[in-house]
């Protein structure tokens, strides 16, 4: 099946130029967005996606795609970026709707300090969103300790166990 890939094209370019609202206009109205964070939610629809992606671009630093691996409606696309100075490294599984949008957004992220940064960038403004402030004042005291942990062991833990 010959596949085109022009909503993957504007994805990566809207990301690149961190606008969120060219973005979503890539997206199916039905997409849903499975967190990196936690597989106790998901993000349904182009409103709460695009909730996400305004919050998640403005903490995130000069991505830059790299690869994009594509067999029929399933596209894979890398990128390296920045969040609060310490580097991010993101796989993304795209799954196209019949029609080209993207409907279906699965994202990784690695190394496990950036991912946690990420969170305590993201939760608080998230829960404010969705109008739970007590939420967003809790967020940055959990994933600030979770944090704390992930950063300590890669730091100083992690080197001392490297293969000789």
């Amino acid at each position: 099946m010959d596949q085109p890939y022009h909503a993957v094209a504007a994805w990566r370019a809207a990301g690149e130029a961190g606008d969120a609202a060219a973005a979503v206009a890539a997206l199916s109205p039905e997409v849903t967005l499975v967190s990196p964070i936690t597989e106790q939610f998901t993000f349904q629809g182009r409103q709460q996606v695009r909730d996400l992606l305004e919050v998640a671009l403005a903490a995130i630093d000069g991505i830059t795609y790299t690869d994009q691996v594509a067999e029929g409606r399933t596209v894979a696309l890398f990128y390296e970026a920045n969040v609060d100075g310490r580097r991010l490294y993101e796989a993304q599984r795209l799954r196209l709707h019949e029609d080209g949008l993207i409907s279906e957004i699965t994202l990784f992220v690695r190394p496990l300090p950036a991912l946690t940064r990420l969170m305590t960038r993201l939760g608080p403004e998230l829960a404010r969103r969705n109008r739970q402030p007590g939420l967003a004042r809790l967020i940055p005291l959990a994933a600030g300790m979770l944090h704390s942990m992930a950063d300590t062991g890669e730091r100083h833990i992690m080197p001392r166990a490297t293969p000789r």
